[in-house]
């Protein structure tokens, strides 16, 4: 969940605050060198907590007001 959000934070959204998932799972396996299932516990235990949605195409999240408050505090 703070990989994602660190992540996340440092990607700008698009249409609608979506955020695609390849410019989450990217600098996850290219440059921390996390393994797949690595690379996908972090979005499912983040989406389980309800801070993103996952869109059912399963290309892009987007941020519930509760995550969007996480990264709001991680900018300051």
């Amino acid at each position: 969940m703070r990989k994602l959000l660190e992540i996340a934070s440092s990607v700008e959204a698009v249409q609608d605050g979506r955020i695609h998932m390849e410019k989450v799972n990217a600098p996850s396996l290219l440059r921390d060198k996390d393994t797949r299932a690595e690379c996908g516990a972090g979005p499912k235990l983040a989406i389980e907590g309800g801070r993103p949605s996952m869109h059912e195409s399963g290309t892009f999240v987007k941020f519930t007001q509760a995550g969007a408050d996480l990264l709001a505090q991680r900018r300051l």
